[in-house]
């Protein structure tokens, strides 16, 4: 199964202005993340708004049947974006999405936000 990352496109850390920053936080960040992932063996796609304004910028890691992560709080930097996409490769391996914390980057910890069970298979 393809874990996917989805990225908002639409997060704004607090104090972003349009008039100082041009795009968003979530366009920033969108941006160094598919950079990370080209070539990685994880699939990227971007939404506008994952409903979680207090924790910007979001993403979800999610592969069907897996566990799904929202994780968040993140400054849009390649540091971020690294450990985003180093994580989805750690979640693409799993069987069941769990990946252990002695395995999480480093710069993932702290940054989780949710956590989801995998559907129940179609019937």
């Amino acid at each position: 199964m393809t874990t996917w990352i989805t990225i908002c496109d639409t997060c704004k850390r607090e104090g972003w202005t349009a008039e100082e920053h041009g795009r968003t936080d979530g366009e920033a960040f969108a941006e160094m993340i598919e950079e990370a992932a080209n070539g990685a063996p994880v699939r990227t796609r971007r939404t506008s708004c994952l409903m979680g304004c207090a924790h910007g910028c979001n993403v979800a890691v999610q592969a069907h049947g897996k566990l799904c992560y929202t994780i968040g709080n993140f400054m849009p930097d390649r540091e971020s974006a690294e450990a985003v996409v180093a994580y989805a490769m750690l979640h693409a391996d799993t069987d069941t999405g769990q990946v252990p914390y002695r395995q999480w980057p480093a710069a993932i910890k702290g940054h989780f936000v949710t956590r989801h069970p995998p559907l129940p298979p179609e019937e």
